[in-house]
């Protein structure tokens, strides 16, 4: 019986996703011309001010592209009785939504109803990691903006607590593959985490043992100094690794130092498959990059959406 309810959440959550047969590069050069350069300036602009912003858009962006593919469901707001995706436990420390909107307002300005949200999260987040250091991609564009957006149904990303095969689980539903979950995993290496996504590894980890023996344990001694078993300071927390404003390879590094912060991080190492994708990254950042590349065009190909929103935060 519990198989069974597995294969039909799987179908379930297949059936509202679809790989956007009609995306393609060159969407807009003739309704929008100018797109990409006014998102860019929108996104350049913002992480002049806050060094924090390019790891937020390009979160924001995974965020959107599990629940109900790309279609922009993760930038609507709260309305009466419905509680939004942006508000469900794992997107309250979601930021930047400022950024989107101002690129949308460019976007509008120049060329009216013509480009999804969707388009410009995506392209955001691409432009996020070129700003960080990282590569550049040709985005395929096209998406259109969902209307439905749940609380409830942030359920089902994938959590930093996971092992290897409710990851494995996850992003196969999506139509990706253990190659795309270690590249994509990479995308760790922006950003901030706070206490509560690692603090299962630091305290009360088993009955036996209070920190996660996989841990480095100096390591682990410097998170529970900052995040200590009876504090829950709200932003406390620590960058997601040395370099976390440099897109580069040194996630898979840590990784294999046994300082990576998550146990869906460490989880990587679990499978021989992807421990040997994960060794392969971290000896060679051509090799991530290029895999990052392919499997980012794969996930933000995954299509849901209905209209073109005039406002990102409602719908039309």
């Amino acid at each position: 019986m519990a198989i069974m309810s597995t294969l039909l959440t799987s179908l379930l959550i297949l059936s509202l996703f679809s790989h956007g047969m009609s995306l393609s590069s060159n969407y807009y050069s003739k309704t929008c011309p100018n797109v990409e350069s006014l998102i860019r300036k929108a996104v350049r602009d913002a992480a002049t001010t806050d060094k924090k912003v390019p790891a937020a858009l390009l979160r924001m962006h995974f965020h959107d592209c599990f629940i109900r593919g790309c279609d922009a469901s993760v930038l609507l707001d709260s309305k009466g009785n419905n509680k939004a995706e942006k508000d469900g436990p794992p997107n309250v420390s979601l930021h930047a939504f400022y950024v989107i909107d101002n690129a949308k307002k460019a976007v509008e300005s120049a060329c009216p109803g013509i480009v999804s949200c969707a388009d410009i999260l995506a392209l955001a987040a691409r432009d996020s990691v070129v700003l960080s250091g990282g590569p550049s991609w040709d985005v395929p564009k096209g998406r259109k903006d969902g209307r439905t957006s749940k609380a409830s149904e942030t359920i089902q990303l994938p959590a930093p607590t996971f092992n290897i095969s409710q990851l494995q689980q996850s992003f196969a539903q999506r139509g990706l593959s253990l190659n795309d979950l270690v590249a994509l995993s990479g995308g760790h290496t922006l950003g901030f985490s706070h206490c509560s996504s690692f603090r299962n590894r630091i305290h009360n980890f088993n009955s036996t043992t209070g920190v996660d023996p996989s841990l480095q344990p100096s390591f682990a001694a410097s998170l529970q100094s900052i995040c200590p078993a009876k504090n829950n300071a709200k932003n406390a927390g620590v960058p997601m690794d040395p370099s976390s404003t440099s897109f580069d390879n040194t996630y898979y590094k840590l990784i294999f130092q046994q300082k990576a912060l998550f146990s869906s991080d460490k989880a990587l190492l679990d499978s021989p498959k992807t421990k040997n994708l994960a060794a392969n990254f971290a000896s060679s950042e051509d090799a991530f990059t290029k895999a990052f590349i392919n499997s980012m065009i794969k996930m933000s190909s995954i299509t849901g959406g209905q209209e073109i929103r005039k406002d990102c935060k409602v719908v039309n």
